[in-house]
C-alpha cells in the first residue's frame, strides 16, 4: 500500500467526558465491534477481575476508574483506528489536556441524565483551543433521562458548540424502543425485555412507511415523525468539510453498556473523521505528507509491565514513516537514537513494529532520554508547541518513610514526575521536596506506585501554597530580580528542569507581587 493510502486509511482520536458518563465502556464496545476483543470487561464491577480493557494498571482494577490514558490500535473495515482512552477524573486532567495534542478528532461522551458537566466543558474547552473537530455520543438511554431536545440545547450552550443530530432515540428509559438513524436513514430496535441485543435494522427511506406504526406503534410513530421534522428544521445539514474544520458537531444517541448506537457511530466515524492533521512546530507547520519523519512525546509511562521495570515514552508520528533500528534525532538532547523494539499498542499488550506511519502512536522503550514535549526528527531541528505543565492546584511535602529505601524513593519519584502525573519542586532554602498536583487522588496514586512498583514508602504533609508560577524576568542580573529573589527567599523552588518557580501563598501574595516587581512576569504554564 502506497505512503499516501496508508495515511488516509488512519484515524486517530480521543475519547472524553466526565466520570462516570461511560467512557470506558464505550471503548470497550468500539473494540468489541471492531472485532479487536470477543467479549467486554465487566468495566463497573471490581469482583471480575478482568476489568476493563482499557483500564491495566493494578490500582485501576481496584478503583474501578481509569487513572492513565491508554492507546488502543485496531482495524476496521480496511481503516486503521487508534483510540486513546482518557481519565474522566478531574484529578487526572493533566494527562487528559496533554492526550488531547496527540489526537485529530475527540468523542466526547454525555450522559443522558446528568446531562453535560463541568469536567466536560473543561475539556471541550481544549478542544476548541486546538480547532479538534468533535463527535457527541448520549450514552445510557436505557435509563431515564433528559428529554433529547433539552440535551440538544445544553450541548449548544454549555459547550458553546453548534451541533447536528446524526441519529435520534424513540423513547426513552423505560419507553426506550431503539433509535433511528439520520445518517444511513435506517431504524435500530431494542428487544425484549433483556434488552440486550439488537433486534434487527431496519431500512426506512420514507419516514410516512406505514411498517412504521407496524413495528413502534401508531402513538410512537408519530412522535417519531414530528421530532424527526423538527430536527430537520431546526439543525443544519450535517457537513463533512464544516465538521472536520470544527465548526459543527455531530451527536449520535446510545446505550454502550447494551452495545446500542455504537456501531453506528463507529460506522459513520470512519466515514467522517479527519485523517492525520498538519501541526504546528515553532519552526514551521508540518504536514503527515512529508518524506522525513516527525514526532513528538506526548506521554511516558514507567513499569508498564512491573516484572521488566519497562519505561515506555508514547510518540505521536506527524510525517513521514518511522522504521525500526534507524537512527533518528532527540531535538533537546542534540544526538542520534536508534531503536530495536518500538511497539504498537492494544493496551497493556504490545507487539514490536518496523514501520509506523502518520497518526500512529508507537512506544519507545526509555532509559530516561525523553521528557514529555521531546521532538524527534530525521535531522531537522523541529520543536512542537502545545504540551505545557500547568500550575498545580495542591501542594505536599513528601517525606521518605524507610531510610533504608531512600535510592528507591528517589529513583521513583525522578520517573513518575517524568510521566508528567505531577510535578516535582525543591525548595531554595532547604533543598525540601514538594509535589504538586491537579487533584488530591493524585498523591494515592503516587503512594500506591511508589510502594508496589519501587518498594519505596512515603507520607505527605500539608503545605499552604495558592498557586505555583513560573519566573521570567527581564534582566537576570537587575537589582529587581536580586532584591525579588532575597525576599521571596522561602517561596521559590526549581522545577525538574530547573526553571525558578514562585510558590504563591495566596492570591493577593500573587497580585503584590506581580505588582511590586513589575519587570518579573509570572506564568501559570510553564510553556512561555
Amino acid at each position: 500500500m502506497s505512503f499516501s493510502s496508508e495515511i488516509q486509511r488512519r484515524r486517530t482520536f480521543g475519547i472524553v467526558s466526565h466520570p462516570d458518563a461511560g467512557k470506558t465502556t464505550l471503548t470497550e464496545k468500539l473494540l468489541l465491534f471492531g472485532g479487536a476483543i470477543q467479549e467486554a470487561g465487566a468495566v463497573k464491577s471490581n469482583k471480575i477481575k478482568k476489568g476493563a480493557t482499557s483500564d491495566f494498571m493494578e490500582i485501576e482494577r481496584q478503583r474501578g476508574i481509569s487513572v492513565a490514558t491508554s492507546v488502543l490500535a485496531f482495524e476496521y473495515n480496511g481503516i486503521k483506528i487508534n483510540i486513546l482512552d482518557t481519565p474522566g477524573h478531574k484529578d487526572f486532567a493533566e494527562d487528559t489536556f496533554r492526550t488531547l495534542t496527540a489526537v485529530d478528532s475527540v468523542i466526547v461522551v454525555v450522559d443522558v441524565a446528568k446531562g453535560v458537566e463541568e469536567q466536560t466543558e473543561k475539556l471541550v474547552k481544549v478542544c476548541r483551543m486546538r480547532n479538534i473537530p468533535i463527535i457527541i455520543f448520549i450514552n445510557k438511554l436505557d435509563r431515564e433521562g433528559k428529554d433529547a431536545f433539552d440535551l440538544l440545547d445544553e450541548v449548544e450552550q454549555k459547550l458553546g458548540l453548534k451541533v447536528t443530530p446524526l441519529s435520534f432515540p424513540i423513547g426513552m428509559g423505560y419507553d426506550f424502543k431503539g433509535i433511528y438513524n439520520l445518517w444511513e436513514n435506517n431504524i435500530n430496535l431494542f428487544t425484549g425485555n433483556s434488552k440486550k441485543k439488537i433486534n434487527d435494522t431496519l431500512e426506512i427511506s420514507d419516514l410516512n412507511d406505514s411498517r412504521l406504526n407496524t413495528i413502534l406503534g401508531d402513538s410512537a410513530s408519530k412522535i417519531l415523525r414530528d421530532e424527526i421534522e423538527l430536527v430537520r428544521g431546526i439543525y443544519p445539514k450535517f457537513n463533512k468539510e464544516i465538521y472536520q474544520e470544527a465548526n459543527l458537531h455531530p451527536v449520535f444517541f446510545g446505550s454502550a453498556l447494551n452495545n446500542f448506537g455504537v456501531k453506528e457511530l463507529l460506522d459513520c466515524f470512519i466515514d467522517i473523521a479527519p485523517m492525520p492533521r498538519p501541526k504546528a512546530s515553532e519552526e514551521r507547520l508540518v504536514c503527515p505528507e512529508e518524506d522525513k519523519f516527525s514526532g513528538f512525546v506526548f506521554k511516558i509511562h514507567a513499569n508498564m509491565d512491573p516484572k521488566h521495570r519497562d519505561r515506555l515514552a508514547f510518540v505521536k508520528i506527524v510525517s513521514g514513516t518511522f522504521k525500526r533500528n534507524t537512527p533518528y534525532l532527540h531535538v533537546r538532547q542534540n544526538r542520534k537514537l536508534k531503536f530495536s523494539s518500538p511497539n504498537a499498542f492494544f493496551a497493556e499488550k504490545k507487539e514490536i513494529i518496523d514501520i509506523s506511519y502518520p497518526g500512529d502512536i508507537v512506544g519507545l522503550h526509555d532509559t530516561g532520554n525523553f521528557k514529555i514535549g521531546d521532538t524527534l526528527t530525521e535531522g531537522e531541528t523541529l520543536n512542537y508547541t502545545g504540551i505545557p505543565s500547568f500550575s498545580p492546584e495542591h501542594f505536599r511535602y513528601i517525606n521518605n518513610v524507610d531510610p533504608m529505601k531512600s535510592k528507591q524513593l528517589s529513583k521513583g519519584i525522578d520517573q513518575l514526575m517524568d510521566e508528567g502525573v505531577a510535578q516535582l519542586f525543591t525548595l531554595d532554602l532547604n533543598g525540601r521536596k514538594v509535589i504538586g498536583t491537579v487533584g488530591a487522588l493524585q498523591y494515592e496514586v503516587i503512594q500506591y506506585r511508589l510502594e508496589h512498583e519501587y518498594g519505596a514508602k512515603c507520607s505527605y504533609e500539608n503545605l499552604n501554597i495558592h498557586k505555583a508560577a513560573w519566573v521570567e524576568p527581564e534582566d537576570m542580573k537587575s537589582e529587581e530580580f536580586n532584591e525579588f529573589k532575597r525576599i521571596k527567599q522561602r517561596f521559590l523552588a526549581k522545577d525538574k528542569l530547573g526553571q525558578l518557580v514562585f510558590l504563591a501563598d495566596s492570591k493577593f501574595s500573587l497580585q503584590m507581587t506581580e505588582q511590586k516587581y513589575p519587570s518579573i512576569k509570572f506564568h501559570l504554564n510553564s510553556e512561555f
